[in-house]
């Protein structure tokens, strides 16, 4: 299958089932394509019982999707780019002391926490996973996906500084979950860094991504004012956010978080030209519909996925294994650092079901999951992180609503500090 073909296939599902979620299922786009992407699979499976030769033509189409390097190195940047510059920059500021702490202690505690619950229950459905291969799956699972993420918020009425909190935090997260996963892969290999040497690999990615995505958006905004056509100005943002991606890729340094810092810095730069210097109505159009297409065709990639993964009675268990855990995790490391920052602020305006309800994982937890090295591990990882994300995608995407709902039921309980 050609390059053109893929690509006609995957967005011609993509606009189907996004026409059908739309107008029979009445579910959110992202939720209904991917919920009826799956079906669509298990369909495949089942008749390849009865036509063998299914079974080998879907193994080969998914096949020819190199998962890990579609999201890692491609969409991921435009995805990121896109969530950070249409944020609200001044929630996000006021609420910088809640992401801190979320995005970095949050998300150690989560891998740490994961990874030990995963090390003591396995073992009681008669696999005996390495501490290794534990931290693999509480690395990659533990951050929040901002794309998935930012997509339920689109879509449900929470506040805006729980917005702010939940998106402040998943953009932020994948870069520290991945440069912690990056190491234990390195480690695997068995070149395993000191704690002062993983500490200095931490820094010199997360900062030299961080500095790398504000100079380069400091460039792109004064090259913006400096013309007065708005297709040049989207062609700039568009290079931004790939070209900073692959200067950091190349460079070593933390890419997710490059688009980050990259996004909100452009935000916040263009806030000093006046309107009549930036068409900031048609670059924010043009991103926003780029932000909807992305998330659609990557939601059904994620549902053809599941082709490819090798399902069978045990690794189905330890996914089962692996909701309850995440889920406990998730409660438990929100609690804490939601609670603490009550103590030090009294008044904090948070909500604790509603950060933990909707940490949702996404396509990051999945390519990570794909990059795992193959051996004994390798199964259990990657149908226990897939079970996370349809979980969180499907069941706790798709019932933020309902949620959100009971809880303004009760509006003298103030649903920021539920």
């Amino acid at each position: 299958m050609t390059t053109l073909e893929f690509f006609s296939l995957m967005v011609s599902t993509a606009a189907l089932l996004g026409w059908v979620s739309r107008r029979w299922l009445r579910l959110p786009l992202t939720i209904g394509t991917m919920l009826l992407t799956v079906l669509a699979s298990l369909g495949l499976l089942g008749l390849s019982h009865f036509h063998p030769g299914l079974k080998t033509w879907a193994g080969v189409l998914v096949g020819t999707i190199n998962f890990e390097n579609l999201i890692l190195h491609g969409m991921l940047s435009v995805l990121l780019f896109a969530g950070a510059f249409l944020l609200d920059l001044e929630a996000l500021y006021k609420e910088k002391l809640t992401v801190t702490l979320l995005a970095v202690g949050g998300t150690v505690l989560s891998i740490l926490s994961t990874a030990a619950l995963t090390y003591w229950a396995l073992p009681l459905l008669s696999l005996h996973p390495s501490w290794l291969h534990c931290l693999f799956f509480g690395a990659l699972i533990s951050p929040t996906d901002p794309i998935a993420v930012l997509e339920m918020l689109k879509r449900v009425g929470v506040p805006k500084n729980i917005q702010a909190q939940l998106a402040g935090e998943s953009l932020f997260n994948d870069g520290i979950g991945a440069v912690i996963f990056l190491a234990l892969l390195e480690a695997s290999r068995g070149a395993a860094p000191s704690v002062l040497q993983f500490l200095g690999l931490l820094l010199l990615e997360a900062g030299g991504g961080l500095a790398l995505g504000i100079a380069l958006a400091w460039v792109t905004s004064h090259l913006m004012r400096l013309t007065n056509s708005y297709v040049v100005e989207i062609l700039l943002t568009i290079s931004l956010a790939t070209g900073s991606y692959a200067i950091a890729d190349h460079w070593h340094l933390s890419a997710p978080l490059t688009a980050v810092a990259a996004g909100l810095a452009l935000r916040r730069f263009n806030f000093g030209h006046p309107h009549i210097s930036i068409a900031h109505e048609s670059i924010d159009t043009f991103w926003e519909v780029i932000d909807e297409v992305q998330n659609v065709v990557l939601f059904v990639l994620l549902g053809f996925e599941i082709l490819a993964i090798p399902f069978s009675r045990i690794p189905v268990e330890a996914g089962v294994v692996a909701i309850l855990t995440v889920s406990v995790v998730r409660l438990a490391v929100v609690s804490l650092i939601i609670t603490l920052l009550r103590a030090l602020q009294p008044g904090h305006q948070s909500s604790i079901r509603i950060l933990s309800w909707g940490g949702l994982r996404g396509g990051l937890s999945l390519a990570l999951a794909l990059s795992v090295p193959h051996g004994e591990g390798r199964t259990w990882i990657l149908v226990a992180t897939y079970s996370v994300v349809l979980f969180s995608i499907v069941v706790q995407g798709g019932s933020m609503d309902v949620i959100l709902k009971r809880l303004l039921r009760h509006p003298n309980a103030g649903i920021a500090r539920l």
